[in-house]
């Protein structure tokens, strides 16, 4: 299954008993409004999965803002939407595939492979199909995890790092957050020692099409292929898209802080830089 897929081929094969479709959409700051326009109208046979509900877990001391699920907690979000291994998923947001990037993670990281996200999202498919108001009713599923543990990174991995430099870190932020110049949503601005700066946005257009592999490459040309790769933002959501990114383009060695900097600077003892050098 390509890991990007068209309109047009959800039209021609959604309906199929082995394609679940996930609704992803989610606003940071007001968490009800995607549960809400997923009610108003939504692809034909969607489930919808909630950013802080089904793809985090209670927030905490630490963790960040979104801190990932455990695999229980997930694994009964993905039975309840009567998933299996041989089920195709097809995850859509209208965030630009932020929010679907993060249902990707999570999905890929109990050691689902038949994953995909909708190129263009909720808006794509809306320009040229109808839309539905019906829940569908789907029969709760068994569903035992190949977990992927080498996939992310702890707070401890990061810390380890800032001291011998063996991976290189991106801060998937809009700069001014991550130059500290404009923090918008946490209590401190700046970043973590070290991390060069890739705002995830830059990796789909405005229309939420993801950009071509010949795009991305160029976008990435200066991140080595012969080194780990730790990627983080705000809470561990929008980094996903920039991880998804840089597997489209042959990345493999590339990782997840999960609580990344809503966590880092949980931990009062954490160095925080700012201005615009790594």
């Amino acid at each position: 299954m390509d890991k990007l897929v068209t309109v047009s081929w959800l039209k021609e094969n959604g309906q199929e008993k082995d394609v679940r479709i996930i609704d992803c959409r989610f606003v940071l700051g007001d968490p009800e409004a995607g549960r809400t326009t997923y009610e108003e109208g939504h692809i034909s046979e969607a489930i919808y999965w909630d950013l802080e509900r089904d793809l985090s877990a209670p927030k905490a001391a630490h963790g960040g803002r979104h801190p990932w699920p455990s695999v229980d907690e997930f694994v009964r979000v993905v039975e309840a939407a009567g998933i299996t291994h041989e089920t195709r998923v097809v995850l859509y947001d209208d965030q630009n595939g932020a929010m679907a990037a993060r249902a990707y993670r999570l999905l890929r990281y109990i050691g689902h492979e038949q994953v995909a996200l909708l190129n263009g999202g909720y808006a794509a498919w809306k320009a040229v199909y109808p839309l539905t108001k019906e829940i569908p009713r789907v029969q709760r599923t068994a569903y035992e995890p190949r977990i992927q543990a080498e996939m992310l990174r702890s707070m401890e991995d990061v810390r380890t790092n800032c001291k011998n430099g063996e991976a290189l870190l991106i801060d998937s932020r809009a700069y001014n957050r991550y130059t500290g110049e404009a923090e918008t949503v946490d209590p401190v601005g700046g970043h973590i020692p070290g991390a060069v700066n890739y705002d995830w946005q830059h990796v789909v257009n405005g229309d939420g099409i993801w950009k071509t592999n010949e795009e991305l490459e160029r976008h990435f040309a200066q991140v080595p292929r012969d080194r780990e790769v730790i990627v983080y933002c705000g809470s561990g959501v929008t980094a996903c898209a920039n991880l998804f990114a840089l597997e489209q383009i042959g990345y493999r060695n590339v990782k997840l802080y999960t609580g990344s900097w809503s966590d880092w600077i949980s931990y009062a003892d954490n160095e925080k830089k700012q201005g615009a050098q790594p």
